[in-house]
């Protein structure tokens, strides 16, 4: 009786190919988007992810200014920032940081999204967010990402 081997190939640095991609947030779900653009960050759409390895790959999100919430999100949902100094804690609404700095919304969101240690920091710096429908990336020649 023979027995079977199979063997997991495991990706690592050198076998990793990584790949540009481009996200239009027009009239998207902020947390639907994300989620998606945090799995692609990741390498989650890859056969070959490993969690411990970046294999992720980078995803550049223009038209941010354009991004939808649902609900009452825009006027509810509070984003807070705390110096660590008694009254150093500062609260804006979606809204007006929508207004203010559209970057920031999706940054954030995939950023809670991304793992809390060394090499989710080092994914993060994958991800590129423009407010407006232009960006410096195009000798990368990124595709578009459809969801």
């Amino acid at each position: 009786m023979s027995k079977l081997h199979f063997t997991t190939k495991h990706a690592n640095e050198a076998t990793v190919q990584h790949n540009w991609y481009v996200v239009d947030g027009t009239n998207q779900t902020v947390g639907r988007m994300c989620a998606k653009i945090a799995a692609v960050l990741r390498g989650k759409n890859k056969a070959y992810y490993t969690p411990h390895v970046d294999c992720g790959d980078y995803v550049i999100v223009i038209n941010a200014d354009k991004v939808a919430f649902t609900g009452n999100k825009l006027e509810d949902k509070t984003y807070i920032n705390f110096s660590g100094y008694p009254g150093g804690k500062k609260e804006e609404t979606a809204k007006s940081l929508l207004a203010r700095r559209p970057e920031v919304v999706i940054e954030r969101a995939v950023k809670g999204m991304l793992p809390k240690n060394r090499l989710g920091r080092k994914i993060y710096k994958k991800l590129f967010v423009y407010a407006g429908a232009e960006h410096p990336h195009t000798a990368q020649k990124p595709a578009a990402l459809k969801f």
